[in-house]
C-alpha cells in the first residue's frame, strides 16, 4: 500500500527571552502535530476488511489453487534441496559436474515455481489492489477532514518519529472519515484493468444492492 502523504521536517531555532518579545504574535502560535499510519487506516477501513472477506469467497477456487500449488512447488524445493545438500556432503562440498547439474536443476525449478505461482495468485493480486487503490483514491480527502477535526497543521508518519503519545495519533480519525467517504468497493477489476494506470476506464466503486452480484480480504 502506498502512502500519498510524506512527513515534513520541523526545524526549531533556538530563541531568546528578548527575540521572543519582538516576534509577532501570529508567529508565535503553536503548530499542531499529529501521526497517521496510511497504511493502516486503509487496511482497517470498513469498505477494505467487507472486500477482503468477499475476496475469499469470489476467489475461493483461485486461491484454493494456488495453496495446493504452493504446497506441491514448496515440497518439491525441499526434496530437491536436501537431495542436494547430500550428494554435496558425499563429494566432501567439492564442486563437480554433476552437483553443479543438480544444483541448476534446483534453481529452475525455483524459477519455474515462482513463475507459475504469480501467474496463478494474478486475479487474486489484481482485485486486492483494485480494492486498494479505490479506497486510496479518498485517502487524501480523509486526511485532510481528519486533520480539520483535530485542528492539526502538520501530520507524521510513525516511521518519521521516535517517540509520541498516542494522543497524538489520529489513525483512527481517518478510519471514520473513510468509512464516511467510501463505505465500500467493488472487488472485480474491469476488463485491462491495472493497478496505477491513469485513464483506464473503472468500475462504479459501491459494490452492488444484490448480494448475488457481490459476493461475501493489504
Amino acid at each position: 500500500m502506498k502512502t500519498i502523504f510524506k512527513a515534513a521536517a520541523l526545524v526549531l531555532a533556538p530563541m531568546t527571552a528578548v527575540a521572543l518579545t519582538s516576534v509577532p504574535a501570529a508567529a508565535q502560535s503553536k503548530t499542531g502535530i499529529a501521526v497517521v499510519d496510511l497504511q493502516r487506516a486503509v487496511a482497517t477501513s470498513a469498505a477494505y476488511s467487507t472486500a477482503r472477506t468477499q475476496i475469499q469467497t469470489t476467489y475461493k477456487a483461485q486461491i484454493d489453487s494456488f495453496t495446493a500449488r504452493k504446497n506441491a512447488i514448496d515440497a518439491d524445493l525441499k526434496a530437491k534441496g536436501t537431495a542436494l545438500e547430500a550428494a554435496m556432503k558425499a563429494a566432501g562440498n567439492k564442486p563437480t559436474p554433476a552437483i553443479q547439474t543438480q544444483y541448476e536443476a534446483y534453481q529452475k525449478a525455483g524459477q519455474d515455481g515462482q513463475a507459475e505461482l504469480q501467474r496463478l495468485g494474478q486475479p487474486i493480486a489484481l482485485a486486492n489492489a483494485y480494492v486498494e487503490e479505490q479506497i486510496s483514491a479518498k485517502l487524501s480527502d480523509a486526511l485532510k477532514a481528519a486533520m480539520t477535526q483535530a485542528k492539526v497543521d502538520l501530520i507524521l508518519s510513525p516511521d518519521a518519529t521516535v517517540s509520541y503519545q498516542p494522543t497524538v495519533d489520529i489513525t483512527q480519525s481517518v478510519v471514520t472519515q473513510l468509512n464516511a467517504l467510501v463505505p465500500s468497493v467493488g472487488i472485480t477489476p474491469p476488463a485491462g484493468w491495472q493497478p496505477g494506470r491513469q485513464g483506464q476506464a473503472a468500475a462504479p466503486a459501491a459494490a452492488p444492492a444484490n448480494p448475488s452480484q457481490q459476493p461475501t480480504s493489504r
